[in-house]
């Protein structure tokens, strides 16, 4: 039997969701508190989840933002209705009222006795006398009970109440709209627009990357400029420590959009990844350290907390002072926002939910990596290594002579 096409299309972006995680049915089946069995089921259409709870999870730990999360609550709004139609007993059909039932007796008909014995004598009755003595059996019934068409009556009623609370699945022209795509429902632009750069170096230099490979399956470090294909051919995950420029601009040069609160959520926690580190310098510093956000990812509940930077590029070191919400930013007045996220003992997945007002509207703003969330692992422990230039490969960092 064909998949109903809601549940297909549920199926569908579950399945997206997963292709971007990109971790196994299994691995993402324990954050979820699912077999990797059940997942799969959703993944393939085979099952719908009872509640959209799970669902809601999944799209948390995969980075779905608040229109996906809106339109797959849509989707599973709909593929429930479909299960539970399918769930559903079929209906009991009434049988039809025959015009002239030729094998039942007529209710009124006395039941036969045992009569007299026939007459070996008697001649054979005539097609008259047969006539007569069948009538009660092939009289039309024009005149059916009253109590028999009042219980059809009532069936027939039942019959069509059941079709409108169950729904016809036939009738797709009245189906009502996901919630994402509804007439009315389409969301006003926000009043400023945002950018990110997640891939980003201190000082343009120092920077550390965990990557499940051999030294010599690791090409050698990029510049600061070339960091994301580089960590993307690689797969690589930030070490120790994950730095993420924010760039607020408002659409109006007179409206200000008023920036109030910045609110870093974890969306899963799991032990430190055992993979190899890759210092991408050999010793580096700059002489300007920009004021930003520091967040520490190993706490239950992490904050953005704003940090001094400091200028050493004069005669005298200076500080520049932090500032904290509130924030306005118009066309005009672009804000930069820096966050330095640290993990020590965790491999995180996390994400920035910005709140901001204007104009008498408020709202908040979900910053991720490209629809995924940031993702920071802790490199206690963990085999390090340095790019040497005279040996023109990776080097274990204690060969390296660095110190500190």
């Amino acid at each position: 039997m064909p998949k109903d096409a809601a549940v297909e299309e549920f199926a569908g972006l579950v399945r997206e969701l997963k292709a971007r995680d990109g971790r196994s049915y299994e691995a993402l089946g324990r954050r979820l508190s699912v077999s990797a069995s059940t997942l799969h089921r959703y993944c393939s259409g085979a099952t719908v989840p009872e509640e959209f709870a799970v669902v809601d999870r999944l799209a948390l730990l995969c980075g779905a933002d608040e229109e996906e999360r809106r339109a797959m609550e849509a989707a599973w709004t709909e593929a429930d209705r479909a299960r539970r139609r399918a769930a559903s007993p079929a209906p009991t059909p009434v049988p039809a009222v025959s015009a002239a039932p030729e094998s039942n007796p007529d209710p009124s008909a006395p039941e036969p006795g045992p009569g007299p014995a026939p007459d070996p004598t008697a001649p054979d009755p005539s097609a008259a006398d047969l006539s007569a003595t069948e009538a009660p059996r092939t009289r039309p019934r024009r005149d059916a009970p009253a109590p028999l068409l009042l219980a059809v009556a009532v069936a027939l009623v039942v019959l069509a109440l059941a079709a409108v609370l169950l729904g016809d699945p036939t009738r797709t022209a009245s189906a009502p709209a996901p919630a994402s795509t509804a007439p009315g429902r389409t969301a006003a632009p926000l009043p400023f627009t945002w950018s990110i750069g997640s891939q980003l170096w201190e000082g343009g230099c120092g920077h550390t990357y965990l990557v499940d490979r051999a030294p010599r399956a690791v090409a050698p470090p990029p510049v600061a400029a070339d960091s994301v294909a580089w960590a993307g051919t690689h797969g690589a995950v930030h070490g120790g420590e994950a730095l993420v420029r924010i760039t607020i601009q408002g659409r109006s040069p007179s409206d200000a959009v008023v920036l109030h609160a910045l609110h870093v959520r974890v969306v899963d926690r799991a032990a430190p990844l055992l993979w190899n580190a890759y210092r991408m310098d050999n010793g580096c510093g700059g002489a300007v350290t920009p004021r930003h956000f520091a967040v520490d990812l190993d706490r239950p509940r992490p904050l953005a907390r704003p940090v001094d930077g400091l200028d050493a590029s004069g005669a005298e070191v200076r500080k520049i002072p932090a500032v904290s919400f509130p924030y306005k930013v118009t066309s005009s007045d672009p804000e930069e926002l820096l966050v330095s996220a640290r993990a020590g003992g965790c491999d995180c997945r996390w994400y920035l939910e910005l709140e901001w007002s204007a104009g008498g509207r408020t709202g908040t703003v979900r910053i991720t990596d490209g629809g995924k969330p940031f993702r920071t692992s802790g490199t206690r422990g963990r085999p390090a290594y340095v790019h040497g230039s005279a040996e023109g490969r990776w080097i274990t960092d204690s060969d390296s002579g660095r110190t500190g």
